[in-house]
């Protein structure tokens, strides 16, 4: 595959390559052009003109392209997972399942583009309709923790909507975005309707967001970037949507079932080596229980198979970076109070165990986003009190509780403040149900049958019936 930029730099004196490092070998994957300021006002142009072409399509007509596009990403699943794992370092299995999670997306989205209606409002004297229509041109800034599944969150509802995208992967993760690119070409999409634009933030993520020919922007990342970007696209008037930070609650009370709770937990915190915004990574334990499930949880977090993630049995792999392993370690010192912690491949790759720690409510650890295979355990005295701690945190993305009571299950999944809960599971994502956060988790949702509408204006058309009383006779 080509690993440049699919479009031509401009001479504005800016040269800059990224370098893809395999986090599992720190091997170097490939050299990819980074995209400059005048790049992205070059991209900008050529998605306006593909987006007035792609919006004059009949809704049909769109509709099978985009199922064309899923069906190709389905039919290159395996090339697109083994891009992820040389990339990400994700687990071939988690990989695979991304790049499906991204074709079912694209199929879901098909289903929605004819069934994007206004409506008619009864009103006086008149007939009263509503269009929505397409914003123009939409960014969507990814991260490089979940690569393909969340640059298709943003992309294939702004495409159902009739708009062009531009993304920008991670500086990190580019290679299945330009992927996916190539596939959405082969698939008879328009020329520039949906170009990858790999790049620095501060640079390429900085031109999107402040370029006044893109309507929206779309960004998955850390709070304080989010805050930043808000900022920015507050002082243009423009949309914008964030998926942020998160320190989400695993809720275990005293009736649940606590071989399946603790069976449950590892992966909770340790699918994707901690980094994943939903992680739930403060386990909170009713204290008449602690002990027991202390003793469930150790074996299970030790079974959870760390290694290299192109072999089948690997469920965690290693860290993306080195900074980002220097980052998970200043968390976790000699003296921590570590109650669990298990075993990691030695040599090259960013490896970091999986750990359990002791903490207190306002600890750091228990406080503040680790992005890792660290959870904190916190024991609980009763339903307020478990509610009071799964509410101590500045962000409401996700948490799960465990329970057989089903009253004490709904009456606790109303009080934490949190966008996606699960009772007794950790199933947070689906492409069918909205997805977002309460707070400094973020802001708007994604996924589930609301996504294309946020991709929309809405326009109102008043049409008068009165009759005409011009040249009439008294």
């Amino acid at each position: 595959m080509r690993t440049e930029l699919q479009q031509e730099h401009h001479s504005d004196a800016y040269e800059r390559k990224l370098d893809v490092i395999n986090p599992a070998t720190e091997e170097l994957v490939a050299t990819v052009a980074a995209a400059s300021p005048a790049d992205v006002d070059a991209a900008v142009a050529r998605a306006t003109r593909a987006q007035a072409h792609w919006a004059a399509l009949a809704p049909a007509d769109r509709a099978r392209l985009l199922r064309r596009f899923a069906a190709a990403v389905d039919a290159h699943n395996e090339e697109l997972a083994q891009l992820e794992v040389r990339e990400a370092g994700h687990p071939v299995g988690n990989a695979r399942w991304e790049a499906g999670n991204a074709r079912d997306l694209l199929d879901y989205c098909a289903g929605g583009v004819e069934r994007l209606t206004g409506s008619q409002i009864p009103v006086a004297d008149g007939v009263n309709l509503t269009f929505a229509e397409p914003l123009g041109v939409v960014a969507v800034i990814a991260p490089w923790n979940f690569p393909m599944p969340v640059a298709a969150w943003g992309t294939a509802p702004a495409l159902a909507a009739g708009n062009a995208v531009l993304l920008k992967p991670a500086e990190t993760t580019p290679l299945t975005a330009l992927r996916l690119a190539e596939l959405a070409l082969e698939s008879g999409l328009p020329e520039g309707l949906f170009q990858v634009l790999p790049g620095e933030g501060p640079v390429a993520g900085n031109a999107l967001v402040e370029h006044p020919g893109v309507a929206k922007v779309v960004f998955t990342g850390s709070t304080a970037v989010g805050k930043r970007i808000m900022a920015q696209c507050a002082a243009h008037v423009k949309r914008v949507t964030l998926e942020l930070g998160g320190k989400s609650p695993n809720i275990v009370f005293a009736d649940a079932d606590l071989e399946q709770a603790a069976t449950a937990a590892p992966g909770s915190f340790l699918d994707n080596t901690g980094q994943d915004c939903c992680a739930r990574s403060r386990i909170l334990v009713q204290r008449s229980v602690y002990d027991r499930f202390l003793s469930l949880l150790e074996p299970a977090v030790r079974a959870f198979a760390v290694g290299d993630p192109s072999d089948e049995s690997t469920a965690m792999g290693p860290l993306i970076s080195a900074s980002q392993r220097e980052r998970v370690r200043s968390y976790v010192t000699e003296d921590a109070p570590a109650l669990i912690r298990g075993s990691a491949p030695e040599g090259p790759g960013y490896w970091y165990p999986a750990t359990v720690l002791e903490a207190a409510p306002g600890d750091r650890t228990a406080v503040e986003e680790i992005f890792g295979p660290v959870a904190v355990v916190i024991p609980f005295e009763d339903e307020a009190d478990a509610v009071r701690l799964a509410n101590a945190t500045e962000y409401g993305l996700a948490g799960s509780l465990w329970t057989r009571d089903t009253g004490r299950a709904l009456r606790v999944s109303q009080a934490v403040r949190a966008g996606n809960l699960s009772v007794n599971s950790h199933s947070a994502v689906r492409y069918s149900t909205p997805f977002g956060g309460y707070r400094q988790s973020g802001l708007g949702r994604e996924l589930g049958p609301d996504a294309i509408a946020a991709f929309t204006e809405t326009k109102n058309v008043f049409i008068s019936t009165a009759a005409s009383t011009a040249g009439e006779q008294p």
